[in-house]
């Protein structure tokens, strides 16, 4: 059953997710790591996820817990990629959830209703209405341009946006390949959020590249 594109967002992501989402790259050494997701917020990040393939269960939860106190303190959104457990034990504001990461719905009961929930739907409406039933409050689609990150991944095109707008009121996450030259092209397509690793963190002054992208929502209304 197709959910009603008038509901109103769920109000664990109503006003929380909009804007610059800063994506952390694997980095071994917190000290680095923390430096620049201060200088990403400085510059106006909203949302970080915090997203580390590389380390060992003790780093990721020390490194987690010291970013979550840096978002706290800016008054920005943080959130764990794929580890529902370290969400929890940490006390981060969400989780983000692939397609082989768990149960979106098993998900949905731990986090309760106040913490966010993502889902990444790729290029796929029939995911996104799916993890919507099971409890996600936001989506996100990608890779809208060629990823450095993920090079193989599946491409997802602009027009999914507005597609997706028409059906649901739940935030809009664009993925993958969003440098500061085609940013605004996802922001007129529609997405509420713009998730950025290398552009954002592998910039030479990622204050100054973190505001770049973070004006774009100051400046260009979107078309959602």
């Amino acid at each position: 059953m197709k959910a009603a594109a008038t509901s109103a967002p769920h109000p664990a992501s109503a006003g929380r997710l909009r804007g610059l989402y800063a994506i952390t790259p694997d980095e071994a050494d917190s000290v680095i790591l923390e430096a620049k997701v201060r200088a990403a917020l400085a510059g106006g990040a909203r949302i970080v996820q915090y997203r580390n393939k590389s380390t060992d269960k003790s780093l990721r939860r020390a490194q987690a817990l010291a970013l979550r106190a840096l978002c706290r303190a800016a008054g920005a959104t943080f959130i764990i990629n794929d580890d529902l457990a370290l969400a929890l034990a940490t006390d981060a504001d969400g989780v983000h959830l692939g397609r082989d990461d768990g149960d979106i719905a098993a998900a949905r009961q731990a986090l309760g209703p106040a913490r966010l929930l993502g889902a990444s739907c790729y290029d796929r409406l029939d995911l996104a209405q799916r993890a919507l039933e099971l409890g996600a409050d936001h989506i996100a689609f990608g890779s809208v341009f060629s990823s450095p990150t993920k090079p193989g991944a599946v491409r997802a095109s602009l027009a999914l946006f507005g597609q997706a707008r028409r059906q649901w009121n739940a935030p809009l996450i664009a993925i993958g390949g969003i440098t500061a030259d085609n940013a605004r092209e996802v922001v007129v397509a529609g997405a509420d959020a713009i998730a950025v690793i290398s552009a954002l963190f592998d910039a030479p002054h990622i204050e100054a590249r973190a505001r770049q992208f973070a004006t774009l929502f100051n400046s260009q209304t979107s078309t959602s």
